[in-house]
């Protein structure tokens, strides 16, 4: 049974920084696109950050790029979302999500984790 569990969402004042994980289990992570996504009160989900399977390529969304990095530990089965400067609009469920390389329809999502900027 493949399971995405995410961590690391706060309570962090405008400014902050915060490090998001999400652990995956029951699947060859190495295999996997990993990407996170947020979605913010009474809004769609809306894409975060992807990193390939390698690590060797990464992309971000306009709201986040150059506050964010996004990693992964193939040999930990696990993804991060590094965030700095955080502002109150940042403040949003973050999902962690998987797509496997070699046949995209298998994706898989976490149950998210909150993060609240406000001071």
């Amino acid at each position: 049974q493949v399971e995405l569990v995410e961590s690391g969402g706060a309570l962090v004042q405008p400014g902050g920084s915060l490090r998001l994980s999400c652990a995956a289990s029951g699947l060859t992570f190495s295999l996997y696109v990993m990407s996170w996504y947020r979605q913010a009160p009474g809004k769609e989900r809306e894409f975060v950050a992807a990193i390939n399977t390698a690590a060797g390529s990464t992309n971000y969304a306009d709201s986040l790029k150059g506050r964010s990095t996004i990693s992964r530990d193939n040999a930990e089965n696990t993804v991060y979302l590094e965030m700095n400067s955080l502002k109150p609009e940042d403040t949003a469920v973050y999902y962690c999500h998987a797509r496997n390389v070699r046949t995209p329809l298998l994706e898989y999502w976490g149950r998210g984790t909150q993060v609240t900027v406000s001071s």
